[in-house]
């Protein structure tokens, strides 16, 4: 018989399948072995659509009474978009659920173990849950705390600098960086920039040099003072959505004006209450964000709204493409943020470092706690 831990592994590479599909729902794998031989398989492809244990029950060559079921995330037990997979697991006769990790919403988490154990089948809970939780990442905080998780996607030179004097950053990377940065943009529910870079670099925010869906596009344009005729607000490619100033338009006739074309355009407008300094606070933003159905966001810029993230302490991950340019006097990804000490410094971990083309790929957490490194246990 397969190593148990292969048989997770194996629920983890069917479960990604459903990367670009399923959120905000969870990637989730399943895989049935009777008699010591897979006999069925299966994964949630789409959502809406069926959970992996339905799918994987679908697919088995032989009735599934008394097998055992590995899945890498516990098995819902409460009628969402489809009926609970515990009551079908109950029904089948299952003799064994291996599931890596509990369900991480605080409202069910344990109760389908509980009543499938109920039920007298045996669960066994942990196996490979590290890995679990990294591959669910967006969903496990957006699902325990209605926030979004947080990606800045930075790319810089040699020597620190995000772009020229003039704000100008189009395109410091290689095209295998920017290639990368267009997969990754469909792997997320929202791309989200400041006005500054829409104003100075014009982009489009699209997936266009691989296949993939395109996010939502989040401008945060708080006194409305974008270009109404910027790539951003083309809505036929994608959707967009911009985020201001609450009560902005009675003060600025202009602002006004402004939002009247953008919805004309087919453009989302979200009004924010501005708290700090004139500013729309990230927590805020993140809200909002959230309460919009988005469980994940890719931050691209520019340094203003890095350096918000980093010292609002809202940004879980960071993906830094270093091309081997100098480019001297110009900006950096934090450069708003005050540091008053190298004790105090923040500190990033669990890095990885990968080459890509002529350039480099660091990734790191700004916690490694969201990254948890011990499987979680029942």
């Amino acid at each position: 018989m397969e190593d148990k831990k292969v048989l997770m592994r194996k629920c983890l590479q069917l479960a990604d399948r459903g990367r670009l599909y399923v959120s905000p729902n969870p990637m989730v794998g399943c895989v049935i072995v009777k008699e010591g031989k897979i006999i069925g398989e299966g994964y949630h492809q789409e959502f809406g659509g069926p959970h992996a244990e339905v799918n994987a029950i679908r697919s088995a060559i032989s009735t599934v009474e008394g097998a055992e079921v590995y899945v890498n995330l516990e098995p819902c037990s409460y009628f969402g978009k489809t009926p609970p997979c515990v009551d079908l697991l109950i029904e089948k006769r299952v003799k064994k659920v291996y599931a890596a990790m509990l369900d991480p919403n605080p409202l069910v988490s344990g109760k389908g173990v509980q009543r499938l154990r109920d039920a007298g089948i045996e669960v066994d809970v942990g196996l490979l849950g590290n890995e679990s939780m990294k591959l669910n990442e967006k969903f496990v905080k957006y699902i325990s705390s209605r926030i979004p998780f947080v990606t800045l996607k930075i790319a810089q030179s040699l020597d620190g600098k995000i772009a020229l004097e003039n704000g100008k950053s189009k395109y410091i990377t290689s095209g295998s960086s920017l290639n990368l940065v267009h997969s990754l943009r469909s792997e997320y529910d929202a791309v989200l920039v400041g006005a500054g870079t829409v104003r100075i670099d014009d982009p489009e925010l699209t997936v266009r040099h691989v296949k993939g869906r395109s996010p939502v596009r989040i401008v945060l344009d708080g006194n409305l003072t974008g270009s109404i005729n910027a790539k951003v607000f083309d809505t036929k490619s994608a959707k967009t959505v911009v985020i201001y100033k609450s009560g902005i338009e009675r003060k600025n006739l202009a602002a006004k004006r402004k939002l009247s074309l953008l919805a004309k355009k087919g453009v989302q407008l979200v009004p924010v209450d501005a708290r700090r300094k004139g500013r729309i606070a990230v927590v805020q933003i993140l809200k909002v964000i959230g309460q919009l159905g988005f469980s994940s966001i890719l931050v691209e810029g520019g340094g203003d709204v890095f350096s918000q993230f980093v010292e609002s302490d809202a940004a879980d991950k960071l993906q830094l493409f270093i091309a081997p340019r100098i480019l001297g006097a110009g900006k950096t990804l934090a450069d708003g943020v005050r540091i008053r000490s190298l004790s105090s410094a923040i500190k990033l971990e669990n890095f990885e470092i990968e080459k890509l083309g002529e350039d480099l790929m660091v990734t790191g957490y700004f916690d490694a706690q969201k990254c948890r490194k011990d499987s979680p246990e029942d």
